[in-house]
């Protein structure tokens, strides 16, 4: 897996896609060293029994105004998604619910939920690594976020460090380390 401390690659030069695989997409490298500040979230998820989903929502200004990790075993909360978690954050750090001109930066493919809060919190990006073909809402299996009947819809950018992301999930429903 990639260091997670490591600085993102400037935009022009290649980067890493993930596992190994270089990446020459200058927009998905520079969401490189977001999706590892997610990636940090997730693998912290496990020590409480739960999923390995990261998230942080990035300002306009690329400042990380919330992170977020799986927390529902922890608070036995069924809405402690990573995402959710995520927003709420960058909400009270605003002040206000529209997070309009922000990102989410998140390991996984929102479910249902999350891609709903995401329109309704009025993100201007959704930036995921790992697809989720059961339950994702992106684009895998629904595409919640583009649907053209809703007022707001998000910019999506797919398969960043995909690879890497993908690996602690494997690992834990795999019943091994995150």
């Amino acid at each position: 897996m990639d260091d997670i401390c490591s600085p993102a690659v400037p935009a022009g030069r290649p980067g890493r896609g993930g596992r190994g695989t270089p990446s020459h997409d200058p927009v998905r490298d520079r969401w490189l060293h977001p999706m590892r500040l997610a990636l940090a979230e997730a693998v912290r998820a496990p020590e409480t029994g739960d999923v390995p989903v990261g998230a942080v929502v990035l300002g306009p200004d690329g400042a990380v105004l919330g992170r977020g990790r799986n927390e529902r075993e922890a608070t036995g909360d069924p809405t402690a998604h990573a995402e959710v978690l995520a927003l709420r954050e960058a909400a009270r750090a605003r002040g206000e619910w529209r997070l309009s001109g922000c990102t989410l930066v998140v390991t996984l493919e929102p479910c249902t939920m999350c891609a709903g809060a995401t329109v309704l919190s009025r993100v201007d990006r959704i930036v995921y690594g790992a697809p989720d073909a059961k339950a994702g809402a992106a684009g895998s299996l629904w595409d919640v976020v583009r649907d053209r009947r809703l007022n707001h819809r998000p910019e999506v950018i797919s398969g960043v460090l995909a690879g890497d992301c993908a690996a602690p999930l494997t690992r834990f429903f795999r019943g091994g380390d995150a």
